[in-house]
Order: structure tokens, then sequence, then C-alpha cells
């Protein structure tokens, strides 16, 4: 069971895929401009995840190594196919917020790096853990950097005014916000990891010198 825990606890901590491996850039840039995006994008790609790493998973010994990557888009194209037209049916206004960027799930770099880098390797159970932190570390991600977003370029927290009388500052629902907001972000995460890992080291050396 602790394993099963550091699968998941990895991807929203230590490996998180945006603020820890810097992959999926393209549509946390693209749709953090609200907070309902953000939980739209993020939902959408643990689907994703959590799919094709169980088939990816449950197949893994009988697929053949040279067209292992092809297998692999095939699977993850049908849950994106499955997501978009459930979104379509059930979620039209939010399909139509998010564009292109649910189909290009297919492609995302994410959901592929989990397939090639942990399902393909590890049992179902496993995948299932590593997939669900990965999307929750993605959707925390997501959401983190939309607030600011939001709350900055509009003074307004999933359409709710949150600061009277505050004068936007449109920048940050551009594209040039999106950058800054999360190489921010990016940069104050790697300093609580430096800082973690020198207070341990610090703490180590201490130890043994007490021995």
């Amino acid at each position: 069971m602790k394993k099963l825990i550091k699968e998941f606890t990895k991807g929203i901590i230590i490996e998180n895929p945006t603020f820890g491996l810097v992959l999926g850039l393209c549509p946390t840039l693209a749709v953090s401009t609200s907070v309902s995006n953000a939980l739209g994008m993020g939902a959408a790609a643990t689907f994703v995840l959590l799919g094709s790493n169980i088939i990816i998973s449950a197949i893994r010994k009988i697929i053949p190594k040279e067209i292992r990557i092809p297998c692999y888009i095939v699977i993850i194209a049908t849950f994106v196919t499955i997501n978009e037209l459930v979104m379509k049916a059930y979620l039209p206004a939010l399909n139509a917020s998010l564009g292109i960027f649910v189909p290009l799930i297919v492609v995302n770099c994410i959901v592929l790096g989990r397939a090639e880098a942990f399902a393909c390797k590890n049992p179902i159970v496993n995948s299932i853990f590593d997939a669900l932190g990965m999307g929750v570390g993605f959707t925390i991600a997501l959401v983190i950097i939309a607030t600011i977003r939001e709350l900055l370029g509009t003074g307004k927290l999933l359409g709710l005014i949150v600061i009277k009388n505050f004068a936007p500052v449109t920048m940050m629902i551009l594209a040039p916000g999106a950058l800054l907001t999360l190489g921010l972000l990016i940069g104050l995460v790697n300093y609580f990891h430096i800082k973690r890992k020198t207070n341990k080291e610090i703490t180590k050396v201490g130890c043994d010198g007490c021995k």
C-alpha cells in the first residue's frame, strides 16, 4: 500500500507534470485563462491517462517493441475520442472553450510519457495510481495557474466578482501573462525543492556528526 501511495503522490509533488517535469505546456498555457477551463482540461487529461495506462499495462507483454509507440497512440486516441464525444454531448460550452486542445491530448507529452515510462513496465494497479497521481497533479497545476490569471486578469473567479473596483491586468489572460505566471511558479517550486534538499543534507551531516 505504501508503494501505491508513493506512486500517487509523486505526480502531485515531486514529479508534478507541469512544475516538476515541465510537460504538457501547450494546453497549460492555452486553457489556463479560467478555472473552469482548467478543471475541464484536467478532468479530460486524467480520464485519458487512466484509461490508456490501464489498457497499455494490461497488454504490455503482447505489444511488439517495434510498434509500441503507434499502439500507444491508437489506444490514447480511442480514449480521447470517447472523451471528446461525451464533452460535445453533455458539456458543449466547455468543449467549445477548450477547442482543439481536447483532441490534442492524443499527442500530449504527459499521456504518452506515462505510457512509455511507466504503464508498459508495471502492473495494472500501479499504473492506475500513477495515472491518477499525474492527472491530479496536472489538474492542480492548471487550477493554480488559472486562479492567478483569472483573478488578476478579470477580478473574477468562476465568473463571480472577487475583487470589487479592480482594474484588470489584461496581460494576465493573454500569452505573456501565461508565460510569466508559469515561469514564476516553476521558479518558486524549484526554490522550495532546493531548500528542502539542502535542509535534509544539513540534517544528515548533523546526525553523522552526533555519531
